[in-house]
């Protein structure tokens, strides 16, 4: 995969920094000033570039050529295309979000049941195109661009923050702290199959055999895991 990623222009650094702020706090950009119906075609082809082209293709202009718009109609609603990553992974986190709390974060189901199907949930995902592709070019890009860098890491950490919950009902002997570091080996263990288990990789017909390990390996470790044990190994 060609490694090529966006840089900021210097000439745009100060600029960059209040639109940096406006992006974090603001209103979904285009919104307000043309209708969804422009913007969200936007966001369909920055999604495809990025899945089906990779990092390098990812610029406003390959963006427009894709939409069948001019390129000065893309920049009008997203100056920088940094701020197409913040609202795709936005967006992401808030569709993962209801698929949680429907499936997930519900009275009748034990802790052990809840983590067990949140393995199965990312891991399934994982193993689907737009996943795959999406998140390995999100990283390549994130290697060498420090706001995607912060918008991929506050993703991870809402996902993080999610395991925590369950780790938590699971073993509540564990510090807050503690309970971030096994969220964070889980969630590190998952994302780990990609560049094996994902779409079209080498093992991607083990998916369902590992996820199934995975799933009881998980629920294990929390419930067995003391906070000595997660001391530096000497």
């Amino acid at each position: 995969m060609d490694r090529n990623t966006v840089s900021l222009a210097d000439a745009h650094h100060e600029a960059g920094i209040a639109t940096d702020e406006a992006m974090a706090t603001g209103p979904r950009p285009g919104t307000y000033a043309r209708g969804t119906e422009t913007v969200d075609a936007i966001l369909k082809a920055a999604h495809d570039v990025l899945i089906e082209e990779g990092a390098s293709a990812f610029t406003i202009r390959r963006i427009a050529n894709a939409s069948g718009m001019k390129v000065g109609n893309v920049s009008y609603h997203f100056p920088r295309k940094e701020m197409l990553i913040k609202i795709m992974l936005d967006e992401l986190l808030d569709s993962y979000d209801k698929l949680l709390e429907s499936e997930v974060r519900q009275p009748a189901i034990s802790p052990e049941d809840r983590l067990r199907l949140i393995v199965k949930l990312c891991l399934d995902d994982i193993a689907g195109k737009r996943t795959t592709r999406l998140f390995t070019e999100l990283w390549a890009l994130a290697n060498h661009n420090t706001f995607v860098a912060e918008r991929v890491r506050a993703f991870y950490q809402r996902v993080h923050d999610f395991i925590g919950e369950v780790v938590t009902a699971l073993n509540p002997a564990l510090s807050p702290d503690e309970v971030q570091t096994v969220a964070l080996y889980i969630s590190a263990s998952m994302e780990g199959t990609t560049p094996f288990l994902g779409f079209e990789k080498p093992w991607a017909a083990k998916m369902p055999q590992i996820t199934a390990i995975a799933a009881e390996a998980m629920v294990s470790l929390v419930k067995a895991i003391r906070p000595e044990q997660l001391e530096p190994v000497r």
